[in-house]
């Protein structure tokens, strides 16, 4: 019998980039063993870099939406994982998450710059964010 996926909640302040990237990332690299979600404590719009760079690398995240933490609170999780700072601060108690991590990243849209080192610093994010989660969820781990 084929175990069930376990489920995964990142979370970041606006739910734009960061935590949309891993949802992403971890979907497509290990979607067969995991099950991503992502939402922020202050939802926002999801950043047009985010969807660009990712496309990049062949997953769309383009119909995806900012969802704020509220949506999830009914929901039990294997892991709810802070990827910026300010989460990991403000993110109340979550009572469906089973385990509570914390990776901060770098916010790529607080970032100001030309377009060319704009799309720069979003795909050196999107890169930490995958490594990350190879280290953490991948076969070897």
């Amino acid at each position: 019998m084929k175990e069930a996926r376990k489920k995964v909640l990142f979370v970041c302040t606006h739910n734009s980039a960061r935590s949309q990237m891993a949802e992403g990332l971890l979907n497509s690299l290990y979607g067969d063993r995991y099950q991503a979600c992502s939402a922020g404590t202050e939802p926002s719009v999801l950043n047009l870099y985010a969807i660009q760079v990712m496309a990049e690398i062949g997953i769309d995240i383009s119909k995806n939406r900012s969802k704020s933490i509220n949506e999830f609170m009914k929901e039990k999780f294997d892991y709810v994982i802070t990827v910026c700072d300010h989460a990991n601060e403000t993110c109340p108690f979550f009572p469906g998450g089973m385990k509570r991590l914390h990776r901060g990243f770098e916010d790529p849209a607080s970032f100001k710059g030309i377009e060319a080192d704009t799309l720069s610093v979003f795909r050196r994010i999107r890169n930490e964010i995958k490594e990350w989660i190879k280290k953490q969820f991948g076969p070897d781990s």
